[in-house]
């Protein structure tokens, strides 16, 4: 039994044994190979490192001060594999200059393209803009020696020659002092065809036939405008004036008005409205524009009737006016002469306007101020009719009308349709009447006092990012792209500028530009899927508020972003509010066109999707070799 008992004690003491041993064996084998990947590793490094020696580490060690010493931070990326492609949002796009030949390019008053179209009642001068297949894809460049413009008021008077390189007008009206060459700028004296004396002098004329300092004029339109003399003289009345002409043999006289630092347009009164609203100015005037006032049943002059405000004023000086002393001058016959004025006479009492005045040069007439007594004295005026059909604010390419624009209804004789503007300056505050008559949907007068006051805010938000803004003078021309009620323009009425409101024709479902135009400020409609009439380099600032969303899906960002490139001035700005995605890829857009810019914050904090970009266009010009060539 006892021999028995040891048996299991030694299988026991055997097993341990052998099993120590085991472990032993597994420990000493992964030291064993620990130390041999260890030594391998220190092989490898030493074939890799930079320098040939450890005593040349070590001098290059003792030679930089330990305070110098920066901690390499690890990078833990695989580096075996490529980088991914940039995403298209961080894609810059590219855009080429164009050829120094393009540099005055108007893509929709392009006159080889207009040879194509028919010239009767100049249809071949109005907008034809480009296929998509030909639109430019490049930068128009500034012509070589481009200089910032003169400040305003300086502006009025001067322009540079290298910004508008055309001695054409200082020929051919070198008798009628427009415009002179002095050095290396241009002066503009200020006259006219029909007042050499100087426009003030003339304004002053008109100013005593009707009051021009009460504040019930406040926005004009001249037709066929020359270099915008008249609507440059204007502005110390605080008048602002449209003035438009077309692009024709008179070279340059919408860019020279712009380059003056008075607002104008590329425009022709032809077969297509007048791309402004009903009832919109207080005033229109046509100094010998060249107009057939009385031809095509009066087309022009009740277009004319249709943008004028009930009670304002159509003045016209010129041929026929005073025919008696000039017909030797103006080449025409005296029956010639007697039977335009009569025609525009008749077409203006079928208009039911009253002629108020004629004085020497000057002949005015005035709109009623309501359509009691017109709608009656149709029996008496078989045309023309009553427009019934079309809407009196649409005016995108729509077609003339020979019929009379109606006036809102009114409950008695003496009431003015559409209810009575307050004075300027009250004016740009007081609740607009297509707002207190309900005619906007959903803009109530709650609405209209809230948004003045947001773009208060926002303006003064915006001169902490665009110091240039802020600096009195620095800029004269802006534009807004998406006007909207005006807001922006109004909260920067105090400043030495004006503002050309856009409203977008895809915004025609709250057409609001009547509502500018009732706060005495100026605009017009744009697709900006078109290019805008207007020369390049017209303007100093441009604004957008959510104009890339509102185009989404409509045409390419791209071809938005080039007219805007081809309408600013170097060295001008811009911001454009709207979603941070759509902002992304605009900045991209705007770094491939050597635009310096930003994204910021909205100004209620970043916690707003919408975001602000600030740029500004560098300076660049067309090299002196091809401006010679």
């Amino acid at each position: 039994m006892a021999a028995m008992a040891c048996i299991p004690r030694r299988l026991s003491q055997i097993t341990l044994f052998n099993t120590k041993n085991l472990t032993l064996y597994h420990i000493t084998l992964v030291v064993i190979l620990c130390t041999t990947f260890y030594l391998i590793g220190i092989w490898q490094h030493s074939v890799g490192t930079t320098f040939s020696s450890s005593s040349a580490a070590a001098a290059f060690l003792s030679s930089v001060p330990c305070s110098s010493l920066k901690t390499t931070q690890l990078d833990f990326l695989p580096h075996h594999l490529p980088p991914d492609p940039p995403s298209e949002t961080t894609r810059a796009a590219q855009f080429p200059p164009c050829d120094p030949s393009f540099s005055e390019y108007t893509p929709c008053e392009d006159v080889q393209r207009s040879l194509k179209f028919d010239r009767d009642m100049l249809i071949y001068r109005e907008r034809h803009c480009p296929e998509k297949d030909e639109l430019l894809k490049c930068r128009i460049p500034a012509p070589y020696g481009y200089k910032v413009p003169f400040r305003w008021p300086q502006g009025r008077e001067f322009a540079w020659f290298a910004n508008v390189p055309h001695k054409e007008l200082t020929v051919e009206k070198k008798n009628q002092n427009w415009i002179k060459v002095e050095g290396d700028r241009f002066r503009f004296p200020g006259g006219g065809t029909m007042f050499p004396h100087g426009a003030d002098a003339y304004i002053d004329d008109i100013d005593r036939l009707i009051s021009l300092r009460d504040g019930s004029i406040r926005t004009a339109i001249d037709t066929g405008c020359g270099v915008a003399s008249w609507g440059a003289y204007l502005l110390s009345r605080n008048i602002l004036a449209m003035s438009f002409a077309p692009r024709d043999t008179h070279e340059a006289q919408v860019q020279f008005a712009l380059e003056r630092g008075v607002p104008a347009m590329i425009g022709v009164m032809a077969s297509i409205r007048l791309p402004y609203p009903s009832r919109a100015f207080d005033m229109a005037h046509c100094s010998r524009c060249l107009i057939p006032w009385g031809q095509y049943d009066g087309l022009y002059l009740i277009e004319v009737d249709r943008v004028l405000r009930p009670g304002s004023y159509w003045i016209l000086s010129g041929p026929p006016i005073n025919w008696q002393k000039h017909w030797k001058g103006w080449n025409r016959t005296t029956d010639d002469l007697k039977s335009e004025q009569s025609r525009i006479e008749t077409v203006a009492k079928s208009l039911c306007w009253k002629k108020l005045v004629q004085k020497d040069d000057l002949a005015i007439w005035q709109k009623p101020t309501n359509h009691v007594h017109c709608k009656a004295n149709r029996k008496v005026f078989k045309r023309p009719p009553i427009c019934y059909t079309q809407n009196p604010d649409m005016a995108w390419y729509t077609k003339l009308e020979t019929c009379l624009t109606p006036l809102p209804r009114v409950s008695n004789i003496k009431e003015t349709a559409g209810e009575q503007l307050a004075k300027w300056p009250e004016r740009l505050n007081a609740i607009p009447p297509r707002i207190s008559s309900g005619s906007l949907p959903g803009i109530t007068e709650t609405v209209f006092v809230e948004n003045s006051e947001l773009w208060k805010k926002r303006v003064e938000h915006y001169k902490t990012i665009d110091h240039q803004l802020a600096e009195t003078g620095r800029y004269r021309n802006l534009l807004d792209m998406n006007a909207y009620l005006g807001g922006f323009a109004a909260a920067l009425v105090d400043d030495p500028v004006w503002v050309m409101n856009i409203v977008p024709v895809e915004a025609d479902q709250i057409n609001t530009l009547g509502v500018v135009y009732e706060r005495g400020l100026i605009g017009a409609y744009q697709n900006w899927c078109e290019a805008m009439s207007t020369y390049p380099r017209t303007y100093d600032f441009i604004h957008g508020d959510a104009i890339f969303s509102l185009y989404k899906d409509r045409c390419e960002m791209e071809d938005i972003v080039l007219e805007m490139d081809r309408i600013l001035r170097p060295e001008s700005s811009v911001i454009i509010r709207d979603d941070v995605d759509v902002l992304m890829k605009l900045k991209n857009m705007m770094d491939g066109m050597q635009w310096d810019g930003r994204i910021v914050d909205h100004e209620d904090g970043p916690h707003e999707r919408t975001k602000i970009l600030f740029a500004v266009k560098q300076y660049w010009v067309a090299s002196p070799l091809s401006q010679n060539q």
